[in-house]
């Protein structure tokens, strides 16, 4: 019994892989708001009923594929920290920013899926929030082990600003100033409009050394959040 039970599931891995991946293709050609259960079954010659015991909505799916996109630019800057353990705060910041925007460039229309235009109609739900939190808290995890290490200057906090960022700070990292929170969480949106920028065309005609304009600001939204300067080519 364990044995067919086995089978069985490997091979719902196996068609939920499958059709995700044919969801995906759809991404490319038709965009989000056009993805469709019924095309995605003709597609892999699976009749519709069948498809919805693996997705019983069109949002089930782009949730599922939201969740992967959120799990894989995550994985990235994750790794990235990781692999610049031993880089100081700076340097390690930079290397993160990077791999968010070498995967954003390599999979462009999962980015746009989870950082352009919403969807008409689609609401993600809280299963979307744990995965769009990881790029998020690999940029907490190096400021905090700077204020550790006493290797931060703390910037200044305006006045209107010092509500939301004691709750912030409270909410995602009570070991962090909530100045640095608040301007942490600047940089994070900045980090990702550069990237958007790029992606989506806005520098066309404009900026032609886009990588080291993202070198060097990323080095410079690094030190907005009080890391220490350093030379970012």
């Amino acid at each position: 019994m364990s044995t067919i039970r086995g089978a069985r599931e490997r091979a719902r891995v196996e068609v939920t892989a499958a059709i995700k991946d044919e969801a995906r293709k759809q991404l490319v050609e038709e965009g989000a708001a056009k993805l469709s259960l019924r095309a995605v079954a003709r597609e892999l010659g699976m009749v519709s009923s069948a498809l919805y015991r693996y997705f019983p909505s069109r949002d089930d799916l782009l949730t599922a594929l939201i969740v992967d996109a959120y799990d894989a630019i995550g994985a990235a800057a994750e790794e990235a920290a990781e692999r610049a353990e031993a880089v100081p705060p700076t340097g390690r910041w930079i290397a993160v920013a990077c791999a968010v925007r070498g995967w954003a460039l390599a999979h462009p229309h999962e980015y746009a899926l989870i950082f352009g235009s919403p969807v008409p109609g689609y609401t993600a739900p809280m299963d979307t929030v744990g995965p769009a939190s990881r790029v998020g808290l690999v940029f907490i995890d190096i400021v905090r082990a700077a204020c550790r290490a006493d290797d931060v200057a703390v910037p200044l906090l305006a006045p209107e600003l010092r509500s939301d960022a004691e709750r912030m700070a409270a909410e995602f990292a009570p070991d962090v100033p909530p100045a640095a929170v608040a301007a942490l969480v600047a940089a994070w949106a900045q980090i990702f409009g550069l990237i958007s920028f790029e992606l989506f065309g806005q520098f066309n005609r404009v900026v032609e050394a886009r990588e080291p304009l993202f070198r060097r600001a990323a080095g410079e939204l690094a030190r907005s959040v009080g890391l220490p300067a350093v030379e970012t080519g």
